[in-house]
């Protein structure tokens, strides 16, 4: 009589997250990280906070030992992401920002996407300030993927992520869409998982939701600076057909400005290493 094999356990999960000034939302986030679906561990990166940020994530390291380490590094998401795979020990990682609140089946949604490809994206969804929340990201594909999927909900498989080089530290934002790029590019498939949701706060002001559009909009240039004109790319058409309220219009003006002052200061290298300012 043959005996049966046991099946394979579940593979680690890291969750990567890195925060900036997050004091107001960071609890909440992990709290929504305690109940998700085992084996998983939390890779806690903070750029040099200066308010209670790190203070509550040592507070929850020391309720929940074993859970979570913590490291400080400062400079751009993508070199706090980086740091974040370089400590993490999961063949699997998702990635969230430390002003999200993960569904309770959102890990479990997440690695679905990993059986039938290298890369996976969540749905993110807005809350906050209701007048920001409608409007949609501006999409942007290539090889007939959309590679805008924000890196608050995407999960990549380590080997991939680290044959790519991670995230280019050279970007403010957008950091994201050129490893989707790169991804997409090497031959990997991002599938796309909408039943594994992260709510994202939206910004609390207009000045600060237009600050992010400005800089949203200088990461494209460096995009276009990087992969060479992405325009045709983008659908035009629906972008320009969805900007119905004035909130759109001055967003999209805000990262039409990003965009020009990156094509004024391409040569300062001052800005590639500095946390997004209003983050």
């Amino acid at each position: 009589m043959g005996s049966s094999r046991p099946p394979d356990p579940s593979p680690l999960v890291s969750i990567v997250v890195t925060v900036k000034n997050e004091e107001r939302h960071l609890a909440h986030l992990l709290e929504s990280l305690v109940g998700q679906e085992p084996p998983f561990e939390i890779v806690l990166i903070d750029a040099l906070s200066h308010d209670g940020t790190y203070d509550i994530a040592e507070a929850f390291a020391r309720t929940h030992p074993g859970l979570m380490r913590l490291s400080r590094k400062f400079g751009s998401r993508g070199i706090g992401r980086n740091e974040g795979v370089r400590l993490a020990r999961g063949d699997l990682i998702a990635f969230i920002d430390g002003d999200c609140i993960a569904d309770s089946r959102w890990l479990a949604e997440l690695k679905t996407g990993f059986r039938e490809a290298e890369v996976a994206a969540g749905s993110t969804r807005a809350v906050g300030h209701l007048p920001y929340g409608p409007l949609e990201r501006i999409e942007l594909f290539r090889e007939g993927s959309d590679v805008t999927f924000p890196s608050c909900n995407l999960g990549y498989r380590r080997a991939l992520f680290e044959r790519l080089g991670g995230f280019d530290p050279r970007f403010i934002t957008a950091e994201d869409i050129d490893l989707n790029l790169r991804a997409v590019q090497a031959g990997a498939r991002i599938r796309s998982v909408p039943s594994a949701v992260v709510y994202h706060q939206m910004r609390p002001t207009m000045t600060r939701f237009l600050v992010q559009a400005f800089w949203n909009g200088y990461g494209r240039k460096q995009l276009t600076e990087k992969h060479g004109s992405l325009w045709g790319n983008y659908r035009i058409r629906r972008l320009l057909a969805t900007q119905r309220t004035v909130t759109a219009w001055a967003r999209l003006m805000a990262a039409l400005g990003g965009y020009l002052v990156r094509v004024l200061t391409a040569g300062d290298r001052r800005l590639e290493t500095e946390p997004v300012p209003g983050r």
